[in-house]
């Protein structure tokens, strides 16, 4: 009888955006978009809810760096306001989505060590 394997690493496997059981099966169909199973193992991920958590937590990470940052550039480059309109939509948006890719996969990793 084989060893049964037990849950993947639980910062990895967000950071990656793989499956929180066996960790090699993509947790994403799109974007942000959950699959509703696991093509490697078949773990239902459509009863995992990761919540408002992703969008909580792009809302400070990113907000608080996006803020401290042009603050930054500002105060040092003092460009003009067109660069500034040019840069950072494009900059937060990135890091933003990069972020609740992150969040949701370690929120969902979470839902399902914990789950009851």
């Amino acid at each position: 009888m084989p060893a049964t394997k037990g849950p993947a690493a639980l910062l990895p496997a967000a950071l990656r955006g793989r499956c929180p059981r066996c960790g090699d099966g993509p947790l994403f169909s799109g974007l942000l978009t959950v699959r509703p199973a696991c093509p490697a193992c078949g773990l239902d991920l459509a009863a995992m809810d990761a919540g408002d958590g992703p969008a909580v937590a792009g809302i400070f990470i990113v907000g608080a760096l996006a803020v401290i940052a042009a603050l930054v550039v500002d105060a040092k480059y003092q460009p003009p306001l067109w660069v500034h309109g040019l840069i950072w939509p494009l900059l937060i948006l990135g890091l933003a989505i990069l972020v609740m890719r992150w969040a949701k996969g370690l929120l969902i990793g979470l839902a399902y060590r914990h789950r009851p």
